[in-house]
């Protein structure tokens, strides 16, 4: 399973996005932000808000240097079923992954061996894809995308200034801090 600080294996998975299924890698995002959204399964009550949540800050994402991806063990036709039937998914532009084997949902310890699914779980992958941040919830919480972007600004914001941290609530714009001393003013 990876882990905080290292990197990120390289993985191949359908996807479904702009109507077509297509085979895409991890790696293929390399030089970019990746933020993984793991979520149980398609057809249920509380993943559509929160996919539908994430996709109405997608260009949020995008403009933070982002992409985003959707995973699930559902299949990318089932993705397609889902994103042709449900006002909120249908808002959805970021590709949807499917990882019916769970193989994906392993490597970032979220699977589920029991149910065949997984758990809420996000990531943030940075661009040398090492991973940067980890959340997983239980299945009945549901996920803030506002607050998954704010995470991904800390990230970005404390890898291109050197030295730097992001204290608690900490928006670009804020004040930020150097170890051992105070805040050092907004940036």
């Amino acid at each position: 399973m990876v882990r905080i600080g290292e990197k990120v294996p390289d993985f191949e998975f359908d996807a479904y996005q702009n109507n077509e299924i297509k085979k895409i890698k991890l790696s293929d995002y390399r030089g970019k932000w990746l933020v993984l959204v793991f979520y149980p399964a398609d057809f249920t009550f509380v993943c559509p808000t929160e996919l539908e949540d994430a996709a109405e800050l997608y260009n949020e994402f995008k403009k933070s240097g982002a992409e985003v991806i959707s995973v699930s063990t559902d299949t990318a036709y089932v993705h397609k079923a889902w994103h042709d039937t449900s006002e909120a998914i249908k808002k959805v532009q970021y590709p949807m992954a499917a990882d019916p084997t769970g193989k994906l949902c392993k490597e970032f310890g979220t699977y589920i061996e029991s149910e065949g699914l997984s758990l809420r779980g996000s990531f943030i992958i940075d661009p040398d894809s090492v991973l940067k941040t980890v959340e997983i919830n239980d299945n009945n919480i549901g996920r803030s995308a506002a607050e998954l972007l704010r995470k991904l600004q800390a990230a970005k914001f404390v890898r291109e200034n050197k030295g730097l941290v992001c204290p608690a609530k900490w928006t670009p714009g804020a004040k930020a801090m150097k170890p051992g001393m105070d805040l050092i003013g907004k940036i």
